[in-house]
């Protein structure tokens, strides 16, 4: 049965999953996939990067999440007239006293949703380079390290080109994983017709950790058993994208493969996927089941790949069909 009370303490991933299920269902009908990547990001301490047309409740999961797991929320609407200084903050000048002093931005939050990251320029974008990676901020001549935990959700228009830039693959590689957002199913549409009001109406979501508990979640998820035979199958699959050829595939279909920041990655969220199924071992199914969200924003495809219609996950489907496990 969930919590009655705030706060309460949970020890075991599937149950902290359960509860978090439940929670945002008062809000959002469906999207169990994309909410399930969200907690195993969460949990394996990355960012999201979420991909979708407009309308399919993306913000509303990102506050929701901060919601239920009580942590500080702030939302930055990402626009072409955006500086850095407006997501970092800036040094202010006291005339009466002489002296500088920093008035910190929205990016000094535990959970920072980048709306429509890609309708930034560069110069924005990479202002969250350092404070994805570090966790840090610089301003003027001091640095200030962010609380813990800090996640940034972003979400991206997959179809509207026009005033976008691309990320940078500096940034965009420092994102966990790059969810896709689809249509709801006709039952889920249907549902959210008929539950509407209800929808609307419905309470508050419980706040059911704070900041220590889910850091305590996380270090539990971290220490997950990955069998040597799985690291080297992870190991594998990121070599996979970098010299097919090796394993029997097309070698002109990829430009570059993954980083080493991907191979991290795949192995920390496939534990945390092990941690909310309520296993304390990962499987080579976990491993595959985390594939595409980790490597499909990592991979620049090629002209041939593109021209042949050819998705960054059906390339990688390719690549799971043909790298086995030793």
């Amino acid at each position: 049965m969930p919590p009655s009370s705030k706060n309460v303490k949970l020890v075991n991933g599937l149950e902290f999953f359960d509860v978090v299920k439940s929670e945002i269902g008062k809000k959002i009908i469906g999207m169990d996939l994309v909410l399930e990547k969200m907690v195993v990001a969460i949990l394996a301490q990355g960012h999201v990067l979420l991909e979708g047309m407009p309308g399919l409740a993306k913000t509303l999961l990102a506050f929701s999440m901060s919601e239920c797991l009580d942590l500080n929320f702030k939302r930055i609407q990402f626009t072409p007239d955006l500086m850095p200084s407006d997501i970092l903050g800036t040094q202010i000048y006291y005339q009466q006293t002489g002296e500088f002093k920093i008035k910190k931005g929205p990016l000094f939050a535990q959970v920072v949703l980048a709306d429509e990251i890609n309708r930034a320029p560069a110069k924005v974008q990479s202002a969250l380079l350092e404070a994805m990676q570090e966790k840090q901020i610089t301003l003027g001549d001091e640095t200030f390290p962010l609380g813990n935990p800090f996640f940034v959700i972003a979400t991206q228009n997959p179809i509207e080109q026009e005033g976008t830039f691309p990320l940078p693959e500096a940034q965009i590689d420092r994102f966990m994983l790059k969810i896709l957002v689809d249509y709801p199913k006709f039952d889920e549409e249907l549902l959210i017709l008929q539950r509407l009001e209800q929808l609307e109406q419905q309470g508050d979501i419980r706040k059911i950790v704070d900041a220590q508990n889910l850091n305590e979640l996380c270090a539990l998820a971290s220490k997950i058993h990955v069998e040597e035979s799985i690291r080297k199958y992870i190991v594998d699959l990121a070599v996979a994208t970098r010299v097919p050829n090796q394993f029997g595939l097309n070698s002109n279909f990829l430009e570059h493969g993954v980083s080493p920041r991907g191979t991290i990655s795949l192995l920390k969220s496939s534990k945390a996927l092990a941690f909310i199924r309520g296993r304390d071992f990962v499987l080579p199914q976990d491993v595959k089941e985390m594939v595409p969200s980790v490597f499909r924003h990592r991979m620049s495809l090629s002209f041939e790949a593109i021209a042949e219609n050819l998705s960054a996950d059906a390339i990688l489907s390719q690549i799971m069909d043909k790298v086995s496990i030793s």
